[in-house]
Order: structure tokens, then sequence, then C-alpha cells
């Protein structure tokens, strides 16, 4: 058996073996792939094999794309049939507000070129007349979808990988694994059977392997505790049952008619497919338990748990109702086995928090939908550095160390409870919340905050009357706190508002190292000392991997802030990067002052009034004057009796201040800004407001317009990068030059409905030319906005454009930057 490899796969399952075939066809011609026990044994083996392309993610939209078409394939290159049976897709919907989920999906699919049609529910009953279609609004269908055998399918990948080269060990269990500085050192303990269990034998190895991928599926746990890292995938029990044969269906199929496509029924949260003459019916009921919090007994093999028919009762009777036919069926067979989720439900595919050449690929709901382009992209970012596509969404460390096994647990129920509930734009799930909460979340729930959740945050969305009922507000138009989204971005283009940001990423980098190490790491000039910068840290492909407001302190003391959504993200590319560097550059202290300090914006033509109000300077009327004060510069300063750290800077485009403070003092300045703020006539604002604002201004967010599939010179950002420099990624930047380019869009859309950002945008003629990133309302100019990116031939001012809404295309056009105070007079207004 080989101790020495390129990289090593731990876990045979559907993932695992896709990953390790896709790393032998990318070229590495020194894999092994290790299971426990054998190929399948996994959640794989008692996997329903659907194929569902539905997804508002656009990453996991591609990977399945991939999936479906490599899958196709399989059989021609390696002899083996994997089953699969192209049937179709076919998600019905009940009511009209299924029919917005499915037309806003319909666009983001046209992004990732997924095809689909529209059928009502005429059509359906005339081509399926088993399916009853009375109460039906209408239906989504993909003709490319249908089923697999996920057996077969993971035996297929594995002969493929055999062919090219991989090694494929099963019964060896990865017990422990040990960084040398250069390599993985992995050990291996061979399984035996003994009284029908598998348990470990004496004989042990040492795997020597440049890098190592974990796909344990349902081991997720124990492997988390073996490399000393968290791992939020915890599986949830979930069933399907298979019927006995069908009459009428025999004779629909005997009369020569196709098999029925998989049929969704959403609203009844169920799925249903044909199975040799009968039905399958599988189910995302209430109150599923998570179970192996802790980890997988050594007794659990390829085992299941009892049915528990009574969870899954309402699910059988709407089965009955859309299939009348299958109601004297009998029970032919019942599964209830584990499968991972993710409190996101989102697989954790990429680099492992704190670890070198340790890649994750853990918590897979859709493991056998995803199996196929998880190994394609995991194997791009593990052999070319990156991947084609923005891997973002989808990396273990989106969330950070305050992740708990109860946390995972509870939200992973709640996410499979949420499978096939209406997946709204301005969803907020209410599992495990509150969690983390700055100083002032009482002071704000008590005047109406209603708080979206933000790596864990409790962050306000907006403010609305006592009573309000944020989950019957939203809608895949505009909600019922729309309203109140617009007073509040009107209050700071016309007065004052206070956003809490506190959720922002801080980091604190000092040492004789520092200067030389971020003006490498990022692509800007390094601010003068009192001053700011707007920089990006670049992967090795050039593309935009962390943003950065960088404020210099001292010759050598920076303050870094960037998203509150990504710190442990940011975090691990800013530390990982130092430890390469500091040999090279010197001492650079690094430290994490997140929850040290909290953050309120104050925003709007008042803001410097109000803040007069309450500044203790010797000369209070000049002490936020642009003499004094000029914006994109920091002071340290006092309000009341409060030190703070101001920033002249403001997401919204108004003028403004950052007023970065001691988190112990956060009550006691929200109490004097808001006792100082009546007169001003102060507005407590949220972050959708604040998300609109800052479209106007075409401020580009990280994870929409900034992501690892552009660069910044593709989001149109040429004044934060210094080409007279040197910095990590700029060779790459340039020579990818501008394939795409952002630009912002003034929309005519609906009456009733803004873009969310995942709409796909055309020319006069039909043509796909782009997608929009963001998109909301401009109170500016009464009407919707959006950033997007488009073919830079047309990233012209005035370019006439259509933008997919609701199943129509409106027309949006190509405007200037910064449309609204494009000069920033607003912003640098003195006084």
């Amino acid at each position: 058996m080989k101790t020495t490899v390129k990289a090593l796969v731990v876990g045979g399952g559907a993932v695992g073996t896709s990953i390790a075939y896709h790393l032998a066809k990318a070229g590495w011609d020194d894999v092994m792939l290790l299971e426990r026990d054998e190929l399948t044994s996994g959640s794989t083996w008692h996997a329903a094999g659907l194929l569902p392309l539905f997804n508002m993610s656009y990453a996991t939209t591609h990977i399945h794309k991939y999936s479906v078409d490599f899958y196709k394939e399989l059989e021609a290159e390696t002899g083996l049939n994997a089953g699969f049976a192209v049937v179709g897709n076919l998600r019905m919907a009940q009511t009209e507000e299924r029919m917005d989920e499915y037309m806003l999906y319909a666009s983001t699919a046209e992004t990732c070129d997924v095809p689909y049609e529209w059928m009502t529910p005429d059509q359906i009953k005339a081509k399926w007349p088993l399916i009853r279609t009375e109460d039906l609004k209408g239906a989504l269908y993909h003709e490319t979808d249908g089923y697999i055998n996920p057996a077969d399918m993971t035996q297929a990948m594995a002969k493929g990988a055999r062919q090219r080269g991989v090694v494929i060990e099963r019964r060896w269990q990865a017990d422990a694994f040990h960084w040398t500085g250069d390599a993985w050192e992995v050990t291996c303990t061979k399984m035996i059977e003994k009284g029908g269990n598998l348990i470990p034998s004496d004989e042990q190895i040492v795997i020597t392997a440049e890098h190592v991928v974990t796909a344990s599926g349902n081991h997720a746990q124990t492997t988390a505790k073996k490399l000393g890292i968290k791992i939020p995938a915890i599986p949830v029990e979930h069933q399907f049952i298979v019927m006995d044969q069908d009459p009428e269906l025999m004779k629909f199929r005997a009369e020569g008619n196709v098999e029925h496509p998989v049929i969704r029924d959403a609203d009844a949260q169920s799925y249903v497919r044909e199975e040799r003459g009968g039905w399958i019916l599988g189910v995302y009921e209430k109150n599923a338990p998570a179970v192996f919090e802790y980890g997988v007994p050594d007794s659990f093999r390829a085992d299941l748990f009892p049915l528990a028919l009574d969870r899954i009762e309402d699910q059988y009777m709407a089965m009955i109702h859309r299939i009348p036919s299958c109601e004297d069926s009998g029970l032919k067979d019942d599964f209830n086995g584990p499968i991972c989720y993710t409190p996101d439900g989102n697989p954790l595919v990429g680099p492992a928090p704190g670890l070198q050449n340790m890649w994750l690929a853990e918590g897979f709901s859709f493991g056998i939908t995803a199996a196929g382009g998880t190994g394609y992209y995991l194997a791009q970012m593990m052999v070319e550095g990156e991947a084609e596509i923005d891997m973002a969404s989808l990396d273990p460390k989106r969330y950070g160390d305050w992740m708990t096994t109860e946390f995972a647990a509870r939200k992973n129920e709640e996410c499979y409870d949420h499978v096939y509930t209406l997946h709204h734009p301005d969803e907020e799930r209410p599992a495990c919340r509150p969690l983390r909460t700055s100083p002032s979340y009482d002071r704000q729930a008590a005047r109406g905050a209603q708080f979206g959740f933000v790596n864990g945050w409790e962050r306000p969305n907006y403010f609305a009357p006592a009573g309000f009922n944020d989950h019957d507000a939203r809608s895949f138009r505009r909600g019922g706190w729309w309203d109140y989204a617009v007073a509040e971005a009107k209050a700071i283009r016309e007065g004052v508002g206070l956003v809490d940001a506190t959720a922002f990423t801080k980091h604190r980098i000092s040492g004789p190292g520092a200067t030389a190490f971020l003006d490498w790491f990022t692509c800007n000039k390094l601010p003068k000392i009192g001053r700011i910068n707007l920089t990006y840290a670049l992967t090795a492909h050039g593309t935009t991997r962390t943003e950065y407001t960088i404020v210099r302190l001292s010759e050598e003391d920076y303050y870094l802030v960037s998203a509150g959504a990504w710190h442990a993200y940011d975090q691990d590319y800013l530390y990982k990067a130092i430890k390469e560097k500091e040999p090279e550059f010197g001492r650079i202290n690094a430290e994490d002052v997140t929850t040290k300090y909290g953050v309120f914006a104050i925003a709007g033509p008042k803001s410097r009034d109000l803040l007069m109000d309450v500044i203790k300077d010797a000369d209070p009327a000049t002490a936020l004057s642009n003499k004094r004060f000029p914006w994109l510069s920091a002071k340290k300063i006092e309000l009341g009796m409060c030190p703070v750290n101001a920033i002249r800077v403001a997401y919204t485009g108004e003028l403004g201040w950052e007023l970065h403070h001691p988190m112990e003092m956060q009550n006691y300045l929200f109490d004097l800004l808001e006792k100082a703020g009546e007169k001003h006539g102060m507005k407590l604002v949220g972050a959708r407001a604040q998300n609109w604002l800052r479209q106007e201004k075409s401020y580009r967010a990280f994870g929409n317009e900034l992501g690892r599939d552009a660069t910044p010179a593709e989001a149109d950002l040429p004044r934060f990068i210094d080409l007279n420099k040197d910095f990590y990624g700029k060779d790459e930047m340039i020579a990818k030059g501008v394939r795409s380019k952002c630009v912002t869009l003034l929309i005519d859309g609906p009456d009733d409905a803004d873009p969310w950002g995942r709409e796909a945008l055309y020319t006069d003629d039909g043509t796909r030319v782009g997608r929009l990133t963001s998109g909301g309302y401009s109170v500016a100019f009464d009407k919707s906005i959006g950033l997007g990116y488009v073919r830079p031939e047309l990233a012209v001012v005035g370019t006439q454009l259509k933008v997919r809404m609701l199943n129509q295309l409106w027309n949006a056009e190509i405007v200037e930057d910064s449309p609204y105070d494009p000069k920033n007079a607003k912003i640098r207004m003195d006084g």
C-alpha cells in the first residue's frame, strides 16, 4: 500500500469519489482515496438519487448543473451505466407567491444557462393525467433534470478515477492528522469485521500527503475533533417510502407514455417519482431530529433509523391528493436515514480554517446532485489556486469559532424543515436567535428594530411600529417593510440617521513588518497617518478576495475594517498570509478587535450638526469642519464621556462619520446620540435602506459585486488600484484584462417590485449579456436600481438593456457611476 501521495481524499461516498476523480482529471497523478467501510456505505447508499437544479445560490446552481451534465457522460467514459433517468423535474405551485418564487429562480437559472419552461395546470394534466391540477397555479419544468442511482454513479466515478491512476483503499480509517510544515502525516488504521460491526485492528500505517481532503459525510463531527476545528455539519433524519405498484400508473405506461418527471409539490413539503410501476414519496417534514451530534457510533454502518410515520402523515395525505391513483398502493419499503446538513443548507467546500493544505467537502444535504460539481470546482481550487466561479458562499469559514454543536444541530433541523418553505429573499429564520448581540440590542428592539442574522450577530434590517410582524411582511415583491425602509433612506438623504454597524470585522495590524506586508497584501496605496483608504486583497488569480478600509494610526500601526458577514473568512486569509510573509517583512502583530469596538454610523446632511452638540472640544464649532476633520480621515474625538475613533466616511454617500467606540460604552453613546438627535429629527436606520443608498453611489459590496470571479479592474475600481507598486495578484489581474465590467443601472420595473440582485440582463433583441449582483429601490430617482456585470463593450453610459423580473423584461439603462451626487459634493460638505 502506498504511503506517500500528492493528495489523500478521506471518504468514499459520492462526494469523495468525485473529488478523487476530478483531481486526477485535472492532472494530479498521485491521488489516493480512503474509505473506512465500503464505497457508498454512508448516506450515498440510501439517497433517493434526485438531481434538483433548483437553488437560489449562484455557486450551488453552477455545481448542480455541472453534475447533471457530467453524469450523462460517465457511461461513455467508464462503460458503467449510472442509471441516469432524464425524466425532467416538475416544480408545482399551489399559490401565486410560490409562482413569484419560481419566477425569481427562473431569472437566476438563466444566468447559469439552466434551461426551463413554464407549464399551466392544463398542460400538466394533458401530459400527465394522473396528477391532480385543479388547485395549481402553474409549474416550472426542467426537462434536463431527473434522477440517478447513487451507488451506480459512485462506482462509475470510482472506475473513472482508477482509470486515471487513483488508488482506492477500503477498510482504512484516518485516525490522526499531523502537519509537519511541508505535508500531512495521516495515521490510518485497518478496519475489520467482528460480530457485524466494523472495528479497528492492530494494523496501522502513516500516509504522507501534500494535500488532504475530508469528505466524511455523517462523520464530520469526528473529523472536526481530529483536526481541532469546528465543522457545523450534523446529520438530520430524512424519510422516504417506496410504494407498491399503482395499476393506473402501470396502465399509463403500458399505453406508451413516457415516465413522469420528478414531481415536486413544494407547498406540500414533498417530492414524488416513479419507481418500477409504483411511487417513491420523500418528505421534508417538521420536527425531524438531528442525530450524531457528537459523532457516529462505531456500531452504525449502512444502517437506518426506525420509521416515524406519524411525522409524515400530512405529506402522505398530500401525495394521495396530488396523485389519487396511489391511494390503494401498499407500502413496499421505507427508509429513515441520516443526511448531513449545515445551518444554511449549503455545503462546506474549501480550505479548512487555520490549516495548510487541508480541504473540506462536508455537509451535503443534496450530495448526489452536488457531488460531480463539487469535485470539479474543488479540484480547480486545489490544482489551479481558484475555481472559475466564486466559491465564497460555500466556504467552510462562513461560520466562526462562536459556532457550537448546539447551534449547528438546532439550525440544521430548522434548515431541513425549511427545504420547501417559501424562500423569500428577505427571509430571516428564527432558530437559535438572538445569539450575538451588541449592547444596544435591547434599546433598538424596544424601538421596533427588525433584526437580520449576520455571522451570528443581530443587525437591524429596518425599524417598524409596535406589533409589526416581520414574518408576515416578507415577499418576493415589495414586502410590508418596504415603506419603513423608504422612510429611513429618505431620512439619511434629507436629514440624519443612525446605523448600527457593530458587526463589522475589525483587526489591528502592527509591528516592524506591518507596512511592508500590507503594501504587498493590498492593491491600493497605503494611507498616510491619520488618513484612510479603501483597498482590496487579491487572490493568486488576481480576483478580489477581501475588501478593507484601512486606517493608518501611526507609522507601523493599522486598523482594518472589513465585512461583518465574512469575519472568519477574512481573518483566516489574513493570518495565513502574515504567517507566510513574516520571515520576509519582519514581525507582524495581528489582533482581532471585532468584539472590542462597537460602531455607529451617523450620516446625512444634518450629521455634523448633531455631532457638534455632543462633541467635547476646545472649539466644537470647527472640530468637525473640513479643515480640522477632512473627508477620508480619522481622528480620536470625545462624544460626551465616550472616547471615539471617528472615521469620516459614509457607506450611504452622505456627509457622515463612523464612530468606533469601546463596546462597553455603547449604551451610553446610543443614549447620548438619541437624545441629541431629537431636535435634528434623527431616525434609526437599518441595513436594507443602507443597501439601497450605497447602490445610488455605486458602492460595490463584497459577496455581491466583489468576489473571486472578478478582478478589481472588472469591478471598475481603477482609483483603488496602484499599478505603480507590486502587490499580490497584480500580474494575474493585469493578464486577465476586463472580461466583464460592473455597471450601475436604473430600472423602469413593475410598480410593486424591485430586483433582488439575482436577475439576468438582456439586450433588446433578447441576447443575454450579463446579470445583476445587487438590486433595490432608489429614493433619489424613485425607481428600481441595480448593480451588475455586462460584457465590456456594453458598459457604456446610456446603453439600454432589459432586466428579467417576474417573468417579464423591463427597461433598464446603464448610468454613470454614482448617479446620486457624482461629484461627492454632499460627502465633502463643509460646515
